[in-house]
């Protein structure tokens, strides 16, 4: 049966990565329909009730930046917000806020039902190709429907296995069905695919749990919203809990860690090495004596609590056993024990920058699909994937960033060059120029993108514009001298400074001038106001550190962009080392800067492929 609707792009899966490249691929004109096995789960949070983290809160900044949404159903949803690693400089500072998943997931629902996305309920089992275009996708019922793009999106669900301890479920999450014949699909397209896991903690029930016993942990006294849309910002400071584990914890799970799947053979696919199972954790630091455990709610007056911290695919009864060793759940149940989910992925080099294959026009990949882990990562690749998805049927350029304008931009370039062996997970370590990318200073670098693309409405893109505008003012307006008796810190004085050079200064702040010297950042909503005069502040701090970083970039934008063919024999490149030539012809990277980065290509394999280019 053939559906007679040829639609520009389908998006196959209704997850984070899904609903981004959904919702702005129809902003930007063209229409567009999400297929999904079921419609109600649009959105849904299945793992940890948050949103942001290091490195992750940045990228929600960039997907809000960018015209996503993600940002604004967080600053919705959230009970509790937190600005991570403040003990350390201001390039690892990051965003994070605790949400309500049902108010999350809600407000999901509701942008997708006002929007012009249609949702269709079925199982996509394969891609059809004409003439290595996209021209179309089948159901599991056998409908045939036609469209212009596609974009993948099928997170764990493929070929998906639970696994606690020696029970193995197939599913795609705890209770829902797993998909097949998509990977089967792909393979046959000349595809490679390859098994990932990754876990997830038990869920215990709120009155089993002495709380007497926890400690508690708020979020900031003055939070900061992910997205520019938000105008007053006076979100709910909703406490977490925190305990420890202890030596008998780690005994039990020592004594029966043969029967975790993870150490008995029965999962093939790696796990996340920044994110392990607390059997890991025991097995790998077996000299700590305590991990720190955090009880978060799932929504507002849950009686559902999130173990943080203890991803386990241990069987349940040593789950319990374990966990009641802790004081506090010594009486403690679960509404649901933790497990490991293994499931297929396609390594991302098959994939240009753009996100889209580089053998077949018009399909997309994004989120788990790619090896990554993570709601932030899924929902930025499914963004960066609707925006060029409408390119294609535009016949206009792709959007790529730079490792230099984004941590978006970052992630693209790690997985499409280096090898995915387990789940990817964004670090502020992973960016070179951290210090550029601030959580703070997002607006500066992607507002010209989102202008020449027209990815923001324009009541937001006017505002964008006069905080960029303010930020300007008040940096040029730092020329004033002030007195020693101006100063509100503590910091000695003899004579009157220039604003900007006491600014330097450790232990001074932009907020101890006078307040007249600032009153531009008045014209903004509280939490904008200081957010702005903090970035302004970042940047005079920093002056000499960007302008170095800037001359590297500049250096390196010489030869990044020099373009390689996608034709090229690297086999008959001769001075290319073994492991080059087999990395090179797997990759196929599409610029120099591209192969430079591949895992294993040395300075001498770029020197010779630089020289055959220019040739």
């Amino acid at each position: 049966m053939k559906h007679k609707r040829t639609w520009d792009v389908i998006i196959v899966g209704g997850g984070h990565a899904g609903i981004e490249g959904a919702l702005i691929s129809s902003f930007l004109g063209v229409n567009v329909l999400i297929i999904t096995m079921d419609r109600s789960a649009l959105g849904r949070m299945s793992c940890n009730p948050a949103i942001g983290g290091l490195a992750k809160g940045q990228m929600v900044r960039e997907i809000d930046v960018l015209g996503g949404a993600m940002a604004r159903f967080a600053d919705f949803a959230g009970i509790q917000f937190k600005v991570l690693n403040k003990t350390k400089g201001r390039a690892v500072w990051s965003p994070r806020a605790q949400v309500d998943k049902r108010v999350y997931e809600n407000r999901v629902l509701g942008a997708v039902s006002k929007s012009k996305v249609s949702v269709l309920s079925g199982e996509v089992v394969s891609i059809d190709i004409n003439e290595y275009r996209v021209s179309g996708v089948v159901l599991r019922s056998g409908q045939f429907i036609k469209t212009k793009t596609v974009i993948i999106t099928s997170g764990t669900f493929l070929k998906g296995v639970i696994h606690i301890g020696e029970r193995k479920v197939l599913a795609g999450r705890m209770g829902e069905e797993r998909s097949e014949g998509l990977t089967e699909s792909l393979v046959s397209l000349g595809f490679r695919s390859g098994r990932l896991k990754t876990g997830t903690p038990p869920r215990l029930k709120k009155g089993s749990i002495n709380w007497k016993k926890t400690s508690l942990a708020y979020g900031d006294k003055n939070p900061v919203p992910f997205s520019y849309y938000s105008n007053e910002f006076n979100p709910p400071n909703e406490p977490c809990h925190t305990i420890k584990t202890n030596p008998d914890v780690h005994d039990i799970i020592s004594d029966n860690v043969g029967r975790s799947p993870l150490f008995s053979g029965d999962i093939g696919g790696k796990g996340p090495r920044y994110c392990p199972s607390i059997e890991d954790k025991v097995h790998r630091f077996s000299d700590r004596k305590s991990h720190g455990l955090f009880l978060e709610p799932e929504w507002k007056n849950s009686d559902q609590i999130y173990l943080n911290g203890f991803s386990t695919s241990l069987p349940e009864d040593v789950q319990l056993s374990a966990l009641r060793r802790i004081p506090g759940l010594e009486s403690v149940e679960f509404f649901r024990p933790g497990y490991a989910i293994e499931y297929d992925y396609f390594p991302p080099s098959q994939l240009k920058a753009s996100l889209e294959s580089k053998d077949i026009s018009g399909l997309f990949f994004a989120g788990q699909m790619n090896g990554t882990s993570g709601y932030e990562e899924a929902a930025a690749q499914g963004l960066l994937c609707g925006i060029n998805a409408v390119s294609v049927i535009q016949n206009a350029d792709p959007l790529v960033l730079s490792r230099s304008s984004s941590y978006i931009g970052v992630m693209v370039d790690d997985l499409i060059t280096k090898d995915t062996l387990e789940p990817y997970r964004m670090f502020t370590s992973r960016a070179e120029y951290r210090l550029m990318l601030r959580f703070s200073n997002t607006s500066d670098r992607l507002y010209e993108t989102s202008l020449d693309r027209c990815l923001l409405p324009k009541t937001m893109l006017l505002k964008l514009k006069k905080v960029l505008g303010a930020k300007e003012e008040i940096l040029q307006g730092l020329d004033f001298s002030v007195k020693p008796d101006e100063i509100l810190s503590d910091t000695p004085m003899k004579q009157p400074l220039p604003a900007k050079e006491l600014v330097k200064r450790p232990g001074v702040s932009l907020f101890d001038l006078p307040k007249r010297f600032l009153k531009r950042a008045l014209d903004f909503p509280g939490w904008l106001g200081e957010d702005l005069l903090f970035d302004v502040e970042s940047s005079v701090k920093y002056h000499g550190y960007i302008k170095r970083h800037l001359k590297d970039i500049e250096k390196m934008k010489k030869n990044e962009m020099l373009t390689v063919s996608d034709i090229v024999d690297y086999r008959s490149i001769p001075g290319l080392s073994k492991e080059a030539v087999e990395k090179l012809s797997s990759v196929r990277p599409e610029t120099l800067g591209q192969a430079m980065r591949i895992s294993g290509i040395t300075p001498a394999d770029a020197s010779v492929l630089l020289i055959n280019i220019l040739k």
